[in-house]
């Protein structure tokens, strides 16, 4: 015994399946903050407002801290910074990337829970 199918109804069936599945599905974006050593507190509440909500969109977070000059010479303050902000999120936000330097840069990953 053997069941005849019609071949187009068939491609038909699973072309609609495969475009459900690609319109059910979220690609995560990765958005980049970009700060200085030295930000003032209101230009920091302004960035962190925006982290969160990048964070309640469900998207990751990446963090830029450039370094220019004699900038260079206090790289401990970039860590501070980096860790205030590892702090602020943590209850909304698990470190992907730890704090790392790269030439002037030191970047961070975060991403939501």
């Amino acid at each position: 015994m053997c069941k005849i199918t019609d071949l187009g109804k068939m491609k038909y069936q699973s072309q609609k399946k495969a475009a459900e599945a690609r319109k059910n599905q979220r690609v995560i974006e990765i958005k980049e903050i970009k700060m200085r050593p030295n930000i003032d507190d209101h230009d920091y509440e302004t960035k962190m407002k925006a982290v969160r909500r990048f964070f309640e969109d469900g998207d990751k977070v990446k963090l830029t801290l450039r370094f220019r000059g004699r900038e260079m010479a206090h790289l401990e303050l970039g860590m501070e910074l980096l860790n205030r902000v590892k702090a602020e999120v943590e209850g909304i936000a698990k470190v992907e990337a730890e704090p790392k330097l790269e030439g002037r840069q030191m970047m961070m990953v975060l991403s939501p829970r």
